[in-house]
């Protein structure tokens, strides 16, 4: 019992660490929060800080997905334990305890703790995002159409009673979280990305 409520906990802890803004500071950028959206997160550190930053943003995100889960999935055998490690950290990503419980939109820690549940279903929805990314050139539509599918991925390829459910949970929260840019997208007001862009 004392195992699992650890696990949940370190990945909670895992899941506040802000990438974005640590990355920004070491960089020399501004901190993410303050620019643009105003969200923590790799798109938002791409329009300001540069594809390098981006890139180191968006794996460490990654990341604390996936290592939160598969330590779960090597100290325990309940699935149980894995999804809620899994939400676990998603929520510190969402609500940061170092960083006033401010984070991001939660898309490539949510991929990361997919990767880890099952592999096939983090490909998946890695080559969803893409396809819609470079197709429309809305991250966030790309992440709401990903976000949507990866519950009927995980159903699919896992089907594992908790994976599903806590997926299920996370796609609700990115919605949740996307409000603002769903409203863009309705106005015809969101930015696009500039995957051409030569920033540094």
């Amino acid at each position: 019992m004392l195992i699992d409520i650890s696990l949940v906990v370190v990945a909670y802890l895992l899941g506040s660490f802000s990438s974005a803004v640590v990355v920004c500071k070491v960089m020399g950028y501004e901190d993410p929060r303050t620019l643009g959206s105003g969200n923590p997160g790799a798109t938002n550190v791409l329009r300001h800080g540069g594809k390098k930053a981006a890139i180191i943003t968006l794996i460490l995100d990654m990341m604390k997905g996936v290592v939160a889960v598969l330590l779960a999935k090597l100290l325990t055998d309940s699935s149980l334990i894995v999804a809620l490690s899994a939400l676990a950290v998603f929520l510190g990503h969402l609500y940061p305890i170092f960083f006033n419980f401010k984070g991001g939109k939660g898309v490539a820690t949510a991929l990361g703790v997919l990767l880890a549940l099952h592999w096939m279903v983090g490909v998946g929805a890695l080559l969803t995002w893409l396809v819609m990314a470079f197709s429309f050139r809305y991250s966030s539509l790309a992440a709401l159409i990903t976000a949507a599918m990866t519950p009927v991925y995980m159903y699919w390829f896992s089907g594992v009673d908790h994976y599903v459910i806590v997926n299920v949970v996370i796609t609700v929260l990115i919605f949740w979280r996307h409000q603002s840019n769903i409203q863009k997208l309705m106005n015809g007001t969101e930015g696009k990305i500039k995957f051409s862009s030569s920033s540094s």
